[in-house]
């Protein structure tokens, strides 16, 4: 073959040798064999040397020779005949491209697939320890509906220890001091034990929480005492999660209320009782009476187990008050409401409460109004209060200021409390009980 057959008749080269019509050839065209150019200039004329095509060409040729397909009218076109013009795809740049490729895709799933491994690590209890309970208060905040919970426990389990103690005869009673008023105040083994197994029990619960009781904490006498952070069902089913700063909440506890009727055998007197207040105002009472094993809880704004009385006398009201200020209060209240007024006698601040609600239990006297003239504990009155205030009621000092639960451990101001009544116009009817109690 001879170099001139390589030009037309009007000596222009007449080979095609670009990539794209190589790859797009006509039906009937041939492909070349390995070491010749893919390329004819028409039909009829010989393929061309490759010894006489630049070299440029010849490259691009073997590039297409790489990817063999037979000349049928599916066959697919090399990743070089695929590529835009101008632009070779060596395997040195499909392998970057490549990796180009899963870089992007790596940082498209990474934050997914880290966010899933941590979610699984963390629903695996750490160290085989117990795993975070679901429902949780977040650190620095108390969930009231869980406080709730295991108060209601917590004056049960001191229950438990009073009606042991008592059962038992094993009182050891002592005098640990005077009243203001000269009364000698009585300590037995049912306070001491009551209050160190309610006391670590909400410690151990809410040890951020702030908790005041009636009788002293030997840190010496500590007790390992756990709460499953089970929940009662019909506080689930009355009472939602409500969550408060731990540091607005402070606990009460009364481990044995009337301890001067429960050393004479009055039983029905006796009580636990749990106070949660927040911010200084009661939201969480618990009365809970030992021998009986009846238990009033009620949440402000929440629900309650206990509910008030259908009907009060509000003309001549029955009144409770304590046993040893029964004569003083007894004149005053007839002077105010008449001679039918009765005066009930009756020991524990938690008992007088449950006097004016609706309460079905056969020991329980029923009263209209509660009136304690004297200092008074305010863990004595809080856990009555915060039920009052859930039912609607008020437990106010005489003068009818409301009565905060921080600060000092004492009420000056004496209390009445009432429930479904006008409590406004009963403390004008008395406004001189105080100073008429204390001439």
């Amino acid at each position: 073959m001879e170099p001139w057959d390589m030009l037309s008749a009007s000596g222009r080269p007449r080979l095609r040798l670009t990539r794209i019509q190589t790859a797009l050839a006509p039906r009937g065209r041939a492909w070349s064999p390995a070491g010749t150019v893919a390329a004819v200039a028409e039909e009829g004329e010989r393929p061309v040397p490759s010894r006489l095509v630049p070299s440029r060409l010849r490259h691009e040729a073997v590039v297409s020779d790489r990817h063999p397909c037979p000349p049928a009218p599916s066959c697919p076109p090399s990743p070089a005949a695929m590529a835009p013009m101008g632009i070779r795809l060596s395997p040195l740049g499909m392998a970057v491209f490549c990796l180009l490729g899963l870089g992007v895709l790596y940082h498209l799933y990474s934050g997914f697939l880290a966010g899933r491994f941590a979610f699984f690590m963390l629903s695996e209890p750490a160290g085989g320890g117990p795993e975070t309970p679901r429902g949780s208060a977040p650190a620095g905040t108390v969930d009231l509906r869980e406080l709730l919970a295991v108060s209601v426990l917590a004056a049960v389990r001191g229950g438990q220890e009073v009606k042991r103690v008592r059962e038992d005869n094993a009182l050891n009673a002592k005098a640990k001091g005077k009243t203001r008023e000269g009364a000698e105040e009585q300590l037995t083994s049912g306070d001491l034990l009551s209050n160190r197994r309610m006391f670590y029990l909400l410690k151990a619960a809410f040890p951020a929480v702030q908790i005041n009781s009636e009788e002293h904490v030997d840190a010496a006498d500590q007790e390992t005492v756990s709460w499953d952070r089970s929940i009662p069902e019909d506080i689930k089913q009355k009472i939602q999660p409500k969550e408060v700063p731990a540091e607005s909440v402070t606990v009460w506890i009364d481990p044995l209320d009337a301890t001067q009727e429960y050393t004479e055998d009055l039983r029905q007197y006796v009580t636990t009782m749990v106070c949660v207040a927040v911010n200084g105002k009661p939201v969480i009472g618990v009365i809970h009476k030992p021998f009986s094993a009846y238990t009033a809880w009620a949440m402000v704004d929440g629900g309650s187990n206990v509910k008030a009385r259908s009907s009060y006398n509000e003309k001549t009201p029955r009144i409770i008050v304590s046993r040893s200020h029964a004569g003083k209060v007894e004149q005053v209240a007839r002077q105010t409401f008449g001679n039918k007024t009765v005066i009930i006698p009756a020991g524990g601040a938690g008992y007088k409460v449950l006097a004016l609600l609706d309460v079905a239990e056969k020991n329980q006297e029923e009263a209209d109004v509660y009136i304690h003239v004297t200092y008074i504990k305010k863990w004595d009155i809080c856990a009555g209060n915060a039920v009052l205030r859930a039912l609607g009621g008020h437990m106010t000092t005489l003068t009818g200021e409301e009565i905060s639960y921080t600060g000092s451990d004492g009420n000056e101001g004496g209390l009445i409390a009432s429930i479904n009544m006008n409590h406004k116009a009963l403390i004008e009817k008395l406004p001189d009980l105080e100073k008429t109690l204390h001439k």
